[in-house]
C-alpha cells in the first residue's frame, strides 16, 4: 500500500515513519530533501540522522545548469564572469527544492552573488529562463533533457561529481573549475532506525535485484537516471555527510526559511 504524506518538504511524511514499528513492513521512499530538512526545518520532530537507516538509492538525478542560447553565453566560466561583472538571476522550483541547493552550492564555489527566483515547480522555472526572463536555472535533468535536446536551452554543466551518460560532453560543475560545487541529487529507500539488520539487508538485496532488470533499467536510462549502488552503510554515511553540508551552505548563502 502506497501512502503519500506530502507537505513540508516531506517532513510530514518522514515523521510517520520514524515513528513506525521497525519490522521493515513500513519503508519510506524520500530523496535528497530527506538531508536537506535539518537545515530547512530547524524543529522537525525527528533525527534525521538517528531515527532511520537508509536501504537502498535508486539512483541519482542529475542537476543540469541551463540558459537560453540568445544570452551568448557558452560555457560556465563565461557564466561566472557575466554574474561578477553584473546582477543576473537563477530559477528554481521553490525554496529549499534540490534545484535551489544545486543553485546555491554552484554560487558559493564559484564566489558570485545572483538574485533567486522561486517558482512553483520545474515547468514555470524553464519557461521562464527560455524566454531569457531569468538568466539561468540548475534544472532537474529528467525536466530538462528534451529541451536540451531541441536546442530550446543551453547545457553549461552537470551537478554530479562524474558527467552523466545522458550529457555526455557536458562537463561536470567541478570540472569547470568550481571545487565542492557538486550536488548530487538521489532517490531512496529508508526504514525506521531500529530495523533489525537482516531486514535492512534483505530489503536492499532484492531491491537491488530489481534495478538491475534490463525492464527498469530501460524505464530509467530516458529520464537520465543515473545508477548510484551504495550499501546501506555507505548510504547511512552519505546522508549523515550531506546534512552538514546542508546546514553549511544555509549559513554561507544566508538563506532564510519560514
Amino acid at each position: 500500500m502506497v501512502e503519500n504524506r506530502g507537505g513540508a518538504g516531506g517532513t510530514i511524511g518522514a515523521a510517520a515513519v520514524a515513528r513506525a514499528e521497525p519490522d521493515g513492513y513500513t519503508l519510506l521512499i524520500n530523496a535528497s530533501a530527506h538531508s536537506a530538512a535539518p537545515a530547512a526545518y530547524p524543529n522537525v520532530p525527528y533525527d534525521t540522522a538517528r531515527d532511520f537507516s537508509a536501504v537502498v538509492s535508486f539512483g541519482s538525478v542529475p542537476n543540469v545548469v541551463v540558459i537560453s542560447p540568445a544570452k551568448g553565453i557558452k560555457t560556465l566560466k563565461e557564466l561566472v564572469a557575466a554574474a561578477k561583472a553584473g546582477s543576473l538571476t537563477f530559477a528554481s522550483a521553490g525554496v529549499g527544492s534540490a534545484t535551489h541547493w544545486a543553485a546555491e552550492r554552484l554560487r558559493i564555489s564559484a564566489g558570485f552573488a545572483a538574485v533567486h527566483v522561486p517558482f512553483r515547480g520545474g515547468p514555470e522555472a524553464l519557461t521562464e529562463v527560455m524566454t531569457g526572463r531569468v538568466d539561468f536555472y540548475a534544472a532537474g535533468i529528467s525536466s530538462a533533457l528534451g529541451f536540451i535536446r531541441d536546442g530550446k536551452v543551453l547545457a553549461l554543466a552537470v551537478s554530479t561529481p562524474n558527467r552523466t551518460p545522458a550529457l555526455p560532453d557536458v562537463p561536470t560543475t567541478t570540472e569547470a573549475g568550481y571545487p565542492d560545487s557538486d550536488y548530487v541529487f538521489w532517490n531512496g529507500m529508508l526504514v525506521p532506525a531500529k530495523t533489525p539488520r537482516d531486514i535492512v539487508d534483505r530489503l536492499h538485496r532484492e531491491t537491488q535485484k530489481v534495478l538491475q532488470l534490463p525492464a527498469v533499467q530501460d524505464k530509467l536510462k530516458p529520464q537520465g537516471i543515473d545508477p548510484m549502488p551504495l550499501t546501506p552503510a555507505a548510504f547511512d554515511a552519505l546522508i549523515v555527510k550531506e546534512i552538514a553540508s546542508n546546514i553549511a551552505i544555509v549559513k554561507a548563502a544566508g538563506l532564510k526559511f519560514n
